[in-house]
């Protein structure tokens, strides 16, 4: 799937959102952490089984992350804080609501897997970039062959988890409990994919 990787065609559909809040005049990182707030609202709402409010949330979360790297560009004011902000706020979102979701809905080993396999998913990439080293960078984000590796990171996980919300929130035969244990599979597949293709590149010991 890989959405990451079209993130250029998709522009198009939250580039609006993005020139809206610019002409707001609202800081990016006031927009980050409106992000985080709406994932704990999201998170709060799926712990109480109110579906519907916290597919919204979750929905309103993910798009003001998508926009307040390009609020930042737009407004001249990318910095190397907001970047790591925006690490640490994505993955404080994703630990709080599929945290709830597998608390409420699948139990613990699943909670903890699928947790465990988020965090390592996007975190392999920051340690690449430590231990291997990627300095080129395309408007402030560093480009680097790990964002064309794997098939299943946020985006997907967001998708699967509002669809599968859906499902749980109209009675369908399978629900949340089986949306999350997929997304811990499929998140674990695509993260064994990026090591896979560390190792094949990269496992020469250091000169």
């Amino acid at each position: 799937m890989n959405l990451t990787k079209k993130r250029e065609h998709l522009k198009k559909v939250y580039t609006p959102v993005a020139i809206a809040l610019y002409k707001l005049h609202l800081p990016p990182n006031l927009i980050t952490f409106m992000s985080v707030n709406m994932g704990m609202a999201s998170a709060y709402f799926f712990y109480h089984e109110k579906l519907l409010t916290a597919l919204i949330f979750l929905f309103m979360s993910g798009l003001f992350d998508l926009v307040d790297g390009m609020v930042a560009r737009m407004s001249d004011r990318a910095s190397k804080f907001g970047a790591v902000l925006d690490w640490l706020a994505d993955k404080w979102v994703d630990g709080f609501v599929l945290g709830a979701v597998g608390y409420v809905y699948a139990g613990p080993l699943t909670t903890i897997t699928v947790i465990t396999a988020s965090m390592l998913h996007s975190f392999i990439k920051p340690v690449v970039y430590a231990e291997i080293g990627y300095e080129k960078r395309e408007k402030g984000k560093i480009e680097d062959p790990l964002e064309g590796i794997g098939f299943f990171g946020r985006p997907e996980t967001h998708i699967t988890l509002m669809f599968f919300t859906l499902l749980e929130r109209f009675k369908a035969p399978i629900g949340l409990e089986f949306g999350i244990k997929l997304i811990a599979v499929l998140t674990l597949a695509s993260l064994f994919l990026r090591i896979a293709y560390l190792y094949k590149h990269y496992r020469k010991e250091y000169d």
